[in-house]
């Protein structure tokens, strides 16, 4: 199942949710709609979905447009935030019930719930209530549910924001893992990177209603499209100077450019891996605090002569050795992005 997406446009009271976005997912792949809260994000997924009227724009699954056909004519999968499981009703039950629904019978019905429960990693826990699993488990029967009925498609409104950090990364694991299995074109919204990135074969940017960019994780971390995705996606500093010949000058830092951009005044976006620092009585930046952070340090510094800038580095490396609060240091910046800023 393939889905086309062109110039859809969505207006709410007071705000445009969606402007004007078009894209594209493969068959079988798992594609993340990423970007901040608010971005519209959810809004694309139900406009897919069928749960909400574009305004203008087309959606199409296999090149055929649907956008007249309800949702339960889309044969769409969706996976809702906060479970919405029916309480009163086992995990069985609910895993089978939009089989029920759709007047599956009742053997054929109970051998797709068990293949679930087993798929799910369920198994034994058919007969139980939602109210007696865990977080991590009740998502799954939400997933199971989703997929008994053997969608086209597998929608996931931020599946994971409601569990805790430990289980929310066991879940990544076991759904790409399934993914992987299945093969369900997938398309899931969250605002959290590392889950993008580590969940997704492409990463749909997502910014005030508007599609930033589209591409595969390492298109988006290396070469991001516009200053907001630079921004947005990995930590970054972000740092304005101005141009003197192909260096731009921070305060005392001086970084060089390959490709400058037009006019004197410049924005760096420079990520916390692309940046090194050592010990140099003569250097820019003074050090403020270093940061054990597990297996990595995060050292923060003061450029003199304008503001302040952080790197990471492994907690064994050798460029951390002298380095302390108060030390003047060196900088040497790996990569920048440039972009253009008012004078």
């Amino acid at each position: 199942m393939s889905i086309q997406v062109r110039n859809l446009t969505k207006h709410f009271t007071g705000f445009t949710a969606v402007d004007d976005v078009s894209f594209d997912v493969n068959p079988g792949e798992l594609v993340a709609l990423l970007g901040p809260s608010g971005g519209g994000k959810s809004t694309l997924l139900r406009i897919i979905a069928g749960l909400e009227e574009a305004d203008a724009g087309t959606v199409s699954l296999d090149g055929e447009a649907v956008d007249h056909l309800h949702a339960r004519a889309r044969r769409v999968g969706f996976v809702f935030q906060h479970y919405a499981l029916f309480r009163h009703m086992t995990v069985a039950q609910n895993i089978g019930f939009g089989l029920e629904v759709a007047g599956v019978a009742p053997a054929e019905r109970q051998a797709r719930v068990e293949e679930l429960l087993r798929l799910m990693g369920l198994g034994g826990l058919g007969g139980r209530r939602p109210s007696e699993l865990s977080g991590g488990q009740r998502q799954r029967v939400a997933l199971a549910r989703a997929l008994a009925p053997r969608p086209r498609l597998l929608l996931l409104d931020e599946p994971f924001a409601a569990i805790d950090a430990k289980v929310r990364e066991e879940l990544r694991q076991w759904l790409r893992a399934l993914h992987d299995e299945v093969h369900v074109t997938s398309l899931f919204v969250t605002h959290d990177q590392q889950e993008a990135f580590a969940l997704a074969d492409r990463v749909l940017v997502i910014n005030q209603g508007r599609l930033e960019q589209a591409g595969t994780p390492a298109q988006i971390l290396d070469s991001p499209a516009t200053e907001f995705v630079a921004r947005f996606v990995g930590e970054v500093n972000v740092l304005d100077g101005v141009m003197h010949q192909d260096h731009a000058h921070v305060g005392e830092l001086r970084v060089p450019l390959q490709h400058p951009p037009a006019g004197r005044g410049v924005r760096l976006v420079i990520r916390a891996y692309d940046l090194k620092f050592w010990a140099a009585d003569d250097g820019p930046a003074t050090v403020r605090r270093v940061l054990p952070l597990g297996d990595r340090v995060k050292v923060e510094a003061q450029i003199h002569g304008a503001g302040p800038v952080f790197a990471q580095f492994p907690r064994r490396s050798s460029l951390l050795e002298g380095i302390e609060p108060g030390t003047r240091i060196a900088i040497e910046v790996t990569h920048a992005r440039a972009y253009p800023r008012a004078a």
